[in-house]
């Protein structure tokens, strides 16, 4: 499967970091790629343009009003993040309607987490259907063994919800 189901699709890019731009740009050959570095940049662009998926910086670009406008335009929205990476924002990007939520550390592998996505909206699974799969270790690493209980019920419910 691997690139294939990201050939072609459009996907804009929000990151008040240019290395963080430049980086998924890089690894993102087979998409259209669209950079911005700013909040204004990407409403606009998002108000104006067709986009399959937009990859989201929390910090600095006002990314869940961004997610809002997204999700409005029925463009799937992938929350990036270093500064606001925690259990808690990774429960409210699932609940505001984010398709995902990665770590900046991990977007080495953004091409897997996206091609998980894509491969959900085929199969009319929910895209977080392998979210606790890629990252439950690494939360694990970073959060401690006991991070799920600050949201115990909302983890305990989350497999039924794909």
């Amino acid at each position: 499967m691997g690139a294939d189901l990201l050939k072609d699709k459009r996907v804009l890019i929000v990151d008040d970091e240019p290395d963080v731009l430049e980086t998924l740009e890089a690894l993102l050959p087979m998409c259209d790629v669209v950079k911005t570095a700013n909040f204004g940049g990407a409403e606009k662009l998002l108000e104006t343009q067709y986009f399959d998926i937009a990859i989201l910086d929390i910090m600095g670009v006002s990314g869940y009003k961004l997610l809002e406008i997204a999700n409005k335009k029925k463009v799937l929205a992938v929350m990036l993040t270093a500064h606001a990476l925690s259990p808690e924002d990774t429960v409210k990007s699932f609940r505001e309607g984010a398709a995902s939520y990665i770590p900046k550390e991990k977007m080495r592998e953004i091409v897997t987490y996206l091609n998980d996505i894509l491969e959900a909206k085929e199969r009319g699974k929910n895209s977080w259907w392998r979210w606790l799969d890629r990252f439950a270790a690494y939360y694990d690493k970073k959060f401690g063994p006991r991070w799920r209980k600050v949201d115990a019920e909302f983890w305990e419910k989350f497999g039924y919800w794909h």
